[in-house]
C-alpha cells in the first residue's frame, strides 16, 4: 500500500519520467517531418554564420569525451549509443538544444533540425 501511495504521489507531482532517444525523435518528427541522417550530419558539422559548429565542442564522431572549446569542461559522448543517458530526459535535451543552438546558430533550433541531428546521432556507433 505504501508503495502504491508513493508511486501515485510521484506521478501526480510532475516528476519527469525517462524516455528513450527514439521517443524524443518521434516527438520532434511529429512537430516537423521525417528526420534525415545526412542532413543531421551536415548540420552538425557546418558553421551557420557564427564562429562554432556543433562539432567544435563535440567533435566528429561525437562518440567519445571531449572538452568545451572555451571552458575546457569535459563533455560526455553525445551519441546515445555511447552514452545511454543521452536524450533520455526531454526537458534536459530541450535545455541543451536551446543553449547550444543559440551558440551555433544565434537562435533556437527548429524541431526539424533537432530531429535531423538526433537521428544522425542515433546512427553513430
Amino acid at each position: 500500500m505504501r508503495v502504491l501511495i508513493l508511486a501515485l504521489s510521484l506521478t501526480c507531482c510532475g516528476v519527469a519520467h525517462a524516455i528513450t532517444p527514439r521517443d524524443l525523435l518521434k516527438t520532434y518528427e511529429s512537430k516537423s517531418g521525417k528526420a534525415s541522417v545526412s542532413k543531421g550530419e551536415q548540420f552538425f558539422n557546418a558553421k551557420h554564420g557564427k564562429e562554432w559548429s556543433c562539432a567544435s565542442c563535440h567533435e566528429n564522431p561525437p562518440n567519445h569525451e571531449t572538452k568545451h572549446i572555451v571552458t575546457g569542461k569535459v563533455i560526455k559522448p553525445l551519441s546515445p549509443n555511447t552514452d545511454p543517458t543521452r536524450f533520455t530526459d526531454e526537458a534536459k535535451a530541450d535545455k541543451w538544444f536551446k543553449r547550444n543552438c543559440n551558440d551555433v546558430l544565434g537562435r533556437e533550433c527548429t524541431a526539424q533540425e533537432k530531429a535531423d541531428v538526433l537521428v544522425w546521432l542515433l546512427s553513430i556507433k
